[in-house]
């Protein structure tokens, strides 16, 4: 067993997002295909006697009045499965904006339960720790493994999605934290959901552009009459130049855009961050 160990927790970006009814357990169904991409939030575990946590990072502040936060909740839930009382000191760094739309807390609980499976030498297969990451939320275990997928159910039904280009996204999120919450109770109009047909064409990102362009996010429309930020955002990515989609992750305020290729992404970052200081911009690409 190692002493020290880090985990990477990738951002989570909702490609599509359709909503259905309220089942009866409470959740929505959903319909959705998830990529990762080369930002995210970083995890540190070190053997201790005692079980901690430390934030810090860009938006830790953000985080700091929380009480029981979603990493701990995810230590504890694993140790309880294995019947085991370890300590761990979990340092999370932070760079991710906290309520964005982008699965921060839910990667980064998942991370939870990569990183300390292997601190405390736990065999763990991977139908056990996603039985475990059901618990903890309905993002949490598309996060487990952060590689591209179709969701359904809450979220809990995860098939891996073949064919997704290492694309090149933008991410914008204009500096406001949305809870989930009130975004699903003002949600009026859904395109509902139905068989998931799990079909993707491998291609370029033109290929993956006109496949999104006949989905949806649900959640748009709500985000943007609670948060109009989020218009203004997918305003300005829409005219950026080489752009192919503009849409809003999850339930925002954080918005995507699809582009050509690296080099127009880095371009409309510089752009964006240039017209817009206070938000937070950042060309990533698509993990394989």
């Amino acid at each position: 067993m190692p002493s020290r160990t880090e985990e990477f927790a990738p951002a989570k970006i909702n490609l599509f997002l359709h909503v259905g009814d309220k089942r009866a357990d409470g959740y929505h169904a959903l319909e959705s295909l998830v990529v990762f991409v080369d930002a995210g939030d970083t995890l540190t575990f070190e053997s201790a006697d005692a079980l901690s946590l430390a934030i810090d990072g860009p938006f830790g502040e953000g985080l700091a009045a929380e009480t029981d936060n979603l990493v701990l909740r995810a230590a504890r839930a694993l140790g309880e499965h294995a019947g085991i009382d370890k300590g761990a000191a979990i340092t999370l760094t932070k760079n991710l904006p906290v309520a964005s739309g982008i699965g921060g807390g839910s990667a980064d609980a998942a991370a939870a339960l990569r990183g300390l499976a292997r601190l405390w030498g736990l065999d763990i297969g991977s139908d056990t720790m996603m039985k475990i990451a059901e618990t903890l939320g309905s993002d949490v275990p598309v996060c487990v493994a952060s590689r591209s997928a179709w969701m359904e159910g809450r979220g809990e039904i995860v098939t891996r999605a073949a064919g997704v280009p290492p694309a090149a996204l933008v991410l914008v999120n204009p500096g406001i934290a949305v809870p989930t919450g009130p975004v699903f109770q003002a949600l009026t109009t859904r395109r509902g959901v139905g068989p998931v047909a799990h079909e993707l064409r491998a291609g370029d990102s033109e290929v993956l552009a006109r496949l999104l362009r006949s989905m949806s996010n649900d959640l748009e429309a709500p985000a943007k009459a609670i948060a109009p930020a989020v218009r203004d955002v997918l305003g300005e990515l829409s005219r950026m130049p080489d752009i192919l989609l503009a849409r809003m992750s999850g339930s925002g305020a954080t918005c995507f855009g699809l582009f050509e290729d690296e080099t127009g992404a880095q371009m409309a970052a510089i752009a964006l961050e240039h017209s817009h200081p206070g938000w937070w911009v950042k060309a990533t690409r698509v993990l394989g």
